[in-house]
């Protein structure tokens, strides 16, 4: 069997368990948790970050911009994936107390190296690992070198608790060389109205953390990314989804780089 064919029985054997139990450990959440979320207008919102050997960028673009948000009830969670630089050291710098960091001790075979599969399942690890630790009731991500806006966990926040929403998503603004530019947003259902923006924009339901990226992403043939992977099951697993049309994050190109995602790992494969 070559490996084309192992990927394809692999993804579908993954893609068929998660059509199968999300939907019900879904159910199952809601039931026990549902009425946590009631009247409850302040709650502890755990926003995790996963990062690899990028001290300085982590530090100056989005723990500076989490830690000075304007809603302040918040733990903020870092997990290094076996960082050998001096994250550690500047995360302990930082005197607040919000902030938990946890550096992975090893790092096992997950997939093929190259610049596509890092992009792909690269944070995926980290990021899982994340999510068995939360203490908060929502659950927020923004990446290592992304800057929120100020009000973004204040104005998702409210967005979601009024319109009773277990997910919510925003635009972002990719902040490039050319100019300014705002992505398209992706829509789901036959109606087309669903709207899911980037990760860096997710608040959810803390209950909802019982789906995990899949680390085999980057074995399927279409939507291989992590987070799109994920945003699909929870679509299609009945998560209530809401779109806050509104701008939360400012995305950069990294320094010496001139694009952002993809094409920035293929420009650079180290």
């Amino acid at each position: 069997m070559n490996l084309k064919q192992n990927n394809k029985i692999i993804s579908q054997a993954t893609d068929d368990y998660y059509h199968l139990v999300e939907p019900i450990l879904l159910q199952e959440s809601r039931y026990r948790c549902e009425r946590n979320y009631n009247g409850n207008d302040h709650p502890l919102i755990s926003v995790y970050i996963p990062t690899y050997n990028r001290a300085e960028l982590l530090i100056e673009r989005s723990v500076q911009s989490v830690l000075g948000q304007t809603y302040n009830n918040l733990e903020l969670i870092i997990i290094g994936d076996v960082c050998t630089d001096n994250t550690n050291e500047l995360i302990s710098s930082i005197d607040d107390k919000r902030i938990r960091f946890y550096n992975l001790s090893q790092r096992n075979y997950r997939y093929p190296p190259s610049a596509e599969n890092n992009w792909f399942a690269g944070p995926v690890v980290a990021a899982n690992y994340a999510l068995d630790i939360i203490r908060g009731e929502w659950i927020a991500r923004i990446d290592d070198d992304d800057i929120w806006t100020e009000d973004h966990l204040e104005k998702s926040l409210s967005f979601a608790i009024a319109n009773n929403f277990e997910f919510v998503s925003s635009n972002y603004i990719a902040k490039m060389p050319e100019g300014d530019i705002i992505p398209e947003v992706e829509y789901f259902g036959e109606d087309r109205k669903v709207k899911i923006g980037g990760t860096q924009t997710w608040l959810y339901r803390s209950y909802l953390s019982f789906m995990k990226y899949n680390i085999n992403c980057w074995r399927k043939e279409w939507n291989k990314v992590n987070d799109t992977d994920l945003q699909n099951r929870m679509y299609r697993a009945g998560v209530i989804i809401g779109f806050l049309d509104n701008v939360g994050c400012h995305i950069y190109p990294r320094p010496g780089e001139r694009h952002i995602g993809l094409k920035a790992y293929l420009d650079d494969n180290k």
